[in-house]
């Protein structure tokens, strides 16, 4: 996803036509990352809007313009988090509503999802972006590279690295 640096620029200095088409170029992306982490369209709808609010009224402290795109997939990974967090604070039982198992998708049993989706939040900001850009979102490693402004070899060691932790995590609990 090519981003027009110009734009970036400019919606820094306040213009907001500019960032509106930023907002055009990676909106479907950071909606399709929100709903495969929350598997809510309602909450990812949300979590996306919020996400779109922060970066509007932040975008002035955005350093580099080329870091656009991962600034906002970080900003929806966090908002993501937090919505993980209220579910489970509010110990509030994961249903298809609210992003719960379907039992196609995610696994063979309620149990599994759930402890799917906790062992993916605990994975570190940037592995939880790659693991889930690619096996949620679909994105090529030459793409999340891009995106994030990485090395192709160091997502693919990342993500395989965060994978293996995940699977080790999990096998802990049978």
């Amino acid at each position: 996803m090519d981003i027009n640096l110009e734009y970036v620029s400019r919606a820094k200095q306040g213009d907001a036509q500019s960032f509106a088409m930023l907002y055009d170029q990676v909106a479907k992306d950071l909606y399709r990352v929100a709903l495969y982490t929350l598997g809510n369209p309602q909450d990812a709808e949300d979590v996306v809007s919020a996400a779109v609010m922060e970066a509007f009224e932040n975008i002035g402290k955005l350093r580099k313009e080329d870091a656009f795109s991962a600034w906002m997939y970080r900003i929806v990974a966090n908002m993501c988090k937090q919505k993980m967090r209220e579910y489970y604070q509010r110990g509030e039982e994961l249903t298809e509503e609210n992003g719960g198992w379907d039992g196609y998708v995610w696994g063979d049993t309620r149990e599994e999802y759930i402890e799917v989706r906790r062992a993916f939040l605990t994975m570190d900001e940037e592995d939880r972006m790659i693991v889930g850009m690619h096996v949620f979102g679909g994105y090529k490693t030459r793409e999340i590279a891009q995106i994030l402004a990485m090395n192709e070899n160091t997502v693919r060691s990342r993500e395989h690295r965060a994978l293996q932790r995940m699977e080790k995590q999990l096998k802990g609990l049978r």
